[in-house]
């Protein structure tokens, strides 16, 4: 009774974590380059229970044993990378990635990337000669120089397909103002979601085994946003068969709970 309470206990926790998730990637699926996030399972302190001696008779042919764990745990939580829709907006600092990229960001001095490219162009700091490309929480998109991409006040924004940016001149001329620094992700393991839809550096995680800025072949759209990638019908799938298997942990526990009750009121 006890190893079947343990078990149920344990399952119901990982089950909680996983509606959790789906509940904020349904949440979140109007939010503009939101990626949905997955969660795999692994059985806890499995092992193999032999049997009593009774059990041990000649000429059988299976083994005398038999599994004994103790329920399931979230093992690890993914980002799902894939792209999502684009939706023309026609707003010139709208800026979407088509194919295996993320802009990099400032975020508090680090580095940070992210796949929404709903953009403004804004101040930064006592400089008025020029604005700023920057994500809607206020954190400045960086260019290939290091440095974050800016163009002259009174000037338009203008990007090519690879990144390019240039400032169109009330004059008709035109300045350039670096290039968008657009990383490729090889291990989307070593990533982690944080608040504002932005990527970070797991713990532990080296920078160069996550991203690459060279033989980057994904391509910016002007004009566009990445919708979620989120699907709405296979969440709310997922969201039936965990509360139906959550349920079925707790009808288990409960059980488990009424057995112990019985045999603690026997008496001799």
């Amino acid at each position: 009774m006890n190893n079947s309470m343990i078990s149920a206990a344990v399952t119901m926790n990982g089950l909680q974590r996983k509606l959790d998730l789906i509940s904020d990637n349904i949440a979140n699926v109007d939010t503009v380059g939101y990626k949905a996030k997955q969660g795999s399972f692994q059985d806890t302190l499995t092992r193999v229970q032999n049997q009593g001696k009774d059990f041990q008779l000649d000429g059988r042919r299976t083994d005398a044993g038999f599994n004994l764990g103790f329920g399931a745990r979230m093992s690890e939580v993914t980002i799902d990378l894939t792209q999502g829709p684009l939706k023309e907006t026609g707003s010139l600092s709208d800026i979407a990635i088509e194919g295996n990229g993320v802009f990099e960001v400032q975020v508090n001095g680090e580095k940070a990337w992210t796949r929404e490219g709903g953009f403004q162009l804004a101040s930064l700091g006592d400089d008025a000669r020029n604005v700023y490309l920057m994500t809607n929480q206020g954190h400045p998109v960086m260019g290939t120089n290091g440095q974050p991409i800016r163009i002259p006040a009174n000037s338009k924004l203008q990007v090519d397909g690879d990144g390019t940016v240039r400032a169109l001149n009330p004059n008709g001329t035109s300045t350039p103002a670096g290039r968008i620094s657009v990383a490729r992700v090889d291990r989307s393991e070593g990533l982690v979601q944080t608040d504002g839809n932005v990527f970070v550096l797991a713990e532990g995680a080296n920078e160069a085994e996550v991203l690459t800025n060279t033989g980057v072949t994904a391509q910016v759209r002007q004009g566009y946003v990445e919708q979620s990638n989120v699907d709405l019908t296979a969440q709310m799938t997922d969201l039936l068969q965990v509360q139906r298997a959550y349920q079925l942990a707790a009808k288990a526990l409960t059980s488990s709970d009424t057995m112990a009750t019985l045999a603690n009121g026997i008496r001799q």
